[in-house]
């Protein structure tokens, strides 16, 4: 059995199911995401405001089990993301290290003799608050999470003076430099 698989997701009064055979189409107040359940393994129940995944077998293998788990968590992430939005704070840290948007561009000052311009996905909203700062949100937390993977990766954090972009929140584990 699978523990997270076996919790009911509860939906939000704003947000609405639509089960259309082996498909799901979630709507809310930021937009509407469609997923493809299995329906030779699973079916799914809608109850006013919880929504359930149920295996059809009795006996459950581990492979059903954890792939219960999965479409648990990948419903409640999109129910979550329709509602509420899925969100991710970048930080820039070092000497002249910046960030603006230019339309559909973000450019970034990150230490390089050139300025770095990131494209934006349609989909995705990306902020700017201070110079130093970007805020990447959406609905699709798989989207939100890579592109902020992808901009992270333009200049990884260096242990000796933590400079680059990293997550807000996330702790660097520093090196101790050179000794004479």
């Amino acid at each position: 059995m699978s523990k997270i698989g076996k919790k009911n997701i509860i939906v939000p009064k704003d947000s609405s199911i639509k089960i259309e055979g082996s498909n799901l189409t979630i709507s809310g107040p930021k937009g509407s995401k469609t997923l493809t359940i299995n329906d030779k393994i699973f079916s799914s129940k809608l109850k006013e405001n919880e929504f359930q995944i149920l295996p059809l077998n009795k006996k459950i293998d581990t492979k059903t089990s954890i792939m219960w788990g999965t479409y648990r968590s990948l419903i409640n992430n999109a129910i979550t993301g329709v509602s509420t939005g899925h969100e991710k704070i970048l930080e820039l840290n070092g000497v002249g290290f910046r960030a603006n948007i230019k339309g559909e561009v973000l450019n970034l000052q990150i230490g390089f003799s050139h300025d770095v311009n990131f494209k934006i996905p349609k989909n995705i909203k990306i902020i700017v608050e201070k110079q130093t700062t970007i805020k990447i949100s959406g609905v699709d937390k798989d989207m939100v999470s890579k592109i902020a993977a992808d901009i992270k990766n333009l200049k990884p954090v260096e242990p000796y003076k933590a400079k680059g972009i990293k997550e807000k929140g996330q702790f660097v584990l520093r090196k101790e430099g050179k000794k004479k």
